[in-house]
């Protein structure tokens, strides 16, 4: 089995409520968020629906300068409506899926550099930093989004089993 087959199984299925959670997300709530150092609801759902866009960047290339110097760093896109978010997320998961079905295993041990103004952040293998920043990453802010959820009292959906909304617990 190769590392892109071990990979995708697991890609698809948090894929799957992920794209739950943003659905739920409130358009009426975008600019919430529930401390002054805290994400607003719409940047925390916009993170999540950008990360499996690093699938490709950690295929299709060997590193990724988040505020490459003499440029102007990274800016999300302007979100207007939860479609939005839904159609960002969905072209994503489909371009990232077939990055990751297309990665030779040599390839995929590879390092890959994540920069941030010319300063190396980290440098790990390729498979390492799609498991790390693309999975485990998208889960640990999908769960924020979850709190933030919660805390504007939007039902949950369920996720690894039934949750308080669904399926009652």
């Amino acid at each position: 089995m190769t590392l892109s087959e071990m990979l995708l199984p697991e890609f698809d299925e948090e894929m799957v409520p992920t794209r739950k959670t943003l659905e739920r997300v409130p358009e009426d709530k975008f600019a919430w968020k529930p401390h002054e150092k805290s994400m607003t609801m719409v940047r925390l759902a916009t993170h999540v629906a950008e990360l499996p866009s690093w699938a490709i960047f950690t295929i299709g290339q060997d590193s990724l300068d988040i505020a490459p110097p003499g440029a102007p760093p990274y800016q999300p896109p302007k979100i207007n409506a939860r479609q939005d978010l839904l159609d960002i997320f969905d072209k994503n998961i489909v371009a990232a899926r077939a990055a990751i079905a297309g990665a030779k295993d040599d390839h995929l041990l590879k390092p890959w550099s994540l920069l941030a103004g010319g300063q190396v952040i980290f440098t790990l293998p390729r498979y390492t930093v799609l498991r790390r920043t693309v999975i485990n990453h998208l889960v640990h802010h999908r769960a924020q989004l979850g709190v933030f959820l919660r805390l504007n009292n939007v039902p949950l959906p369920a996720i690894y089993g039934p949750s308080a909304d669904e399926g009652g617990m």
